[in-house]
């Protein structure tokens, strides 16, 4: 396991959206193993339902997206992906607050979900049918954390399995490459959908206010569209300005319209030039 900074290696302080955060995934892992050990439930029927099947998504079961990742079925496949969010997680919150951590591990988990799909639907279309493997766990999540710890903290110094010193971008590179070379295995589809969760968090790093106090990515995409459409008016008025004073020309008349398209007062020039010279 890693350790940032220069200090001992010690995972965060197991409290706030960390600690609810495994919590739940730990609680999901101990319920499916108990339904599964009494028989209550068929396990490849829960991974059908709750996992992310692209077929059954494409046919109405739209919480797959977000329920596949609190499917665990091996114990130490389960007890790493919590101790990688423990770290990475309590990282982030420490850095940029509860609230934030826990949207951009949801666009992450999200959107490897989203790409699983994608590629499973092209595949389909084009007459290269991709294995229809259920997806489960973390891993999109896990690699959407690493990625965004190596976009905004890229020179932190990681300690890798205790002994490789290595930078925080640098780690998600090669995270990026294994996930890359892996496309062209037999499972690929979990590979893109790790790659999907890591081109999520990027998106989410540069459109999300950071902080606990953020206004959101809501507020974020919203001020983008209104400045564009103020963008687009004047440019409009601008161009109305233009014509009327092609116009006006034709008439003898002489007008002027500054930068954004605004009627210069002839009177107010005269104005600005005696008291500049005055």
């Amino acid at each position: 396991m890693p350790r940032f900074g220069s200090s001992q290696f010690a995972f965060p302080e197991f409290s706030g959206a960390t600690r609810r955060l495994i919590l739940i995934n730990l609680t999901a892992y101990f319920l499916l193993l108990l339904a599964t050990t009494a028989k209550l439930f068929d396990p490849l029927a829960v991974m059908a339902h709750f996992g992310l099947y692209p077929p059954n998504f494409m046919v109405g079961q739209i919480w797959q997206p977000l329920t596949y990742s609190f499917i665990h079925l091996s114990l130490i496949g389960t007890l790493l992906e919590l101790l990688s969010l423990w770290f990475l997680c309590g990282f982030l919150e420490q850095m940029h607050g509860g609230q934030w951590m826990t949207r951009l591990y949801a666009a992450s988990v999200v959107g490897a979900a989203l790409t699983a799909i994608v590629i499973y639907e092209i595949g389909l279309h084009t007459g290269h049918p991709q294995e229809s493997v259920a997806l489960t766990g973390c891993l999109g999540g896990i690699f959407g954390l690493i990625t965004a710890i190596g976009v905004l903290h890229g020179d932190l110094q990681f300690q890798m399995f205790f002994v490789i010193g290595i930078k925080a971008k640098y780690l998600a590179i090669i995270y990026a490459l294994i996930a890359l070379a892996e496309t062209f295995g037999e499972l690929r589809v979990y590979a893109f959908a790790q790659l999907g969760g890591g081109l999520a968090a990027i998106l989410y790093v540069k459109y999300a206010p950071r902080g606990s106090r953020g206004r959101g990515i809501g507020v974020s995409l919203s001020e983008r569209w209104y400045g564009l459409r103020n963008q687009y008016f004047r440019w409009k008025r601008r161009r109305a300005a233009s014509k009327f004073q092609v116009y006006m020309k034709k008439q003898g008349r002489i007008v002027r319209f500054d930068g954004q398209g605004r009627l210069i007062d002839d009177d107010d020039v005269k104005h600005d030039d005696r008291t500049r010279w005055n």
